[in-house]
């Protein structure tokens, strides 16, 4: 179980505006071995966590390179697994290490989802400074139908954001500029805790530009770390009806604590319009819920 808020504007107006505001959760077992986010990469290019499962190495939840390529996973919620199935977090490192941008990624993706368990998958091509205006064509995602929208002709040169998930629509598409919210079912699913959650990420995202960055990120972690129960929840209790109710109850928050497992780290991804990265990740230590650590890396978008 994971979660992620995210809000993009590619132009924005005020230069003290953020073009990607991004808040997310990894959820997991606590004895899960991972490390926690460096640099990586043939020019220690790419910043991320790794897991360290056994035949699980190597792939990840969530990352960005300083070329501007970014990707975040969240499982599908879905009661029986294959075990046989590819590592899901292969998806993430494979577009952080490759040229290819991120719809003909994710189209090549969607031609092999059957051979994973569920996941939802957010690609970006994120680009060096924010563009100037001007118009063409794009897809645009409401709720869960897709329709055409008028795009600015730059968008080719400014940050795009794409979204797959493999048990929805077989094509990716396109995110308009926006807010978004996606946790363990398709994108912008109205489960409760999603709604609240980005409720909170909203409000703190409306003051962003009025906040020093420190505050805002303090904010942004407050939300990611809520732990009140959004019940009773008929979707989650739909798509998880194989599951006990005690245990989709543990899952009912933004902030999932059961014993064993539940969110061990938060990320803060900030993209200013001059190209600045301000990655922030707070991550759980020794298997304690009471022990975490703080660690924030800054870099440059570069071409």
């Amino acid at each position: 179980m994971c979660i992620i808020f995210f809000k993009f504007d590619p132009r924005p107006v005020s230069k003290n505006a953020y073009r990607l505001i991004l808040a997310a959760n990894r959820d997991e077992f606590y004895s899960r071995p991972s490390k926690l986010a460096d640099f990586w990469g043939n020019n220690n290019e790419i910043l991320s966590g790794l897991d360290m499962e056994e035949g699980k190495e190597g792939g990840t939840w969530l990352g960005i390179s300083t070329r501007g390529k970014l990707a975040a996973l969240t499982n599908y919620l879905q009661p029986q697994l294959d075990r046989q199935a590819r590592g899901r977090g292969e998806l993430v490192t494979h577009f952080l290490t490759t040229d290819v941008d991120s719809l003909s990624y994710l189209k090549k993706v969607s031609v092999e989802g059957h051979l994973y368990n569920g996941f939802n998958l957010i690609a970006a091509d994120l680009r060096p400074r924010a563009p100037c205006p001007a118009s063409g064509l794009g897809r645009h995602l409401t709720g869960h139908k897709e329709t055409l929208f008028t795009l600015k002709k730059s968008t080719a040169k400014g940050d795009v954001i794409c979204y797959y998930g493999n048990r929805g629509e077989p094509d990716p598409i396109v995110l308009t500029p926006g807010t978004y919210g996606l946790s363990n079912a398709l994108l912008e699913t109205p489960w409760r805790k999603l709604c609240f959650g980005k409720q909170l990420f909203l409000e703190a995202v409306e003051r962003s530009q009025a906040l020093p960055k420190d505050v805002l990120i303090a904010d942004l972690l407050d939300v990611l770390n809520n732990e009140e129960a959004q019940l009773p929840d008929p979707a989650i209790e739909d798509q998880g009806r194989e599951y006990v109710q005690p245990i989709l109850s543990k899952y009912s928050a933004v902030c999932v604590r059961c014993p064993g497992y539940g969110t061990r780290t938060n990320t803060i991804i900030l993209v200013d319009a001059d190209g600045h990265v301000t990655f922030t990740e707070r991550s759980m230590l020794d298997k304690d819920p009471s022990h975490w650590e703080t660690s924030t890396h800054e870099f440059t978008l570069q071409s």
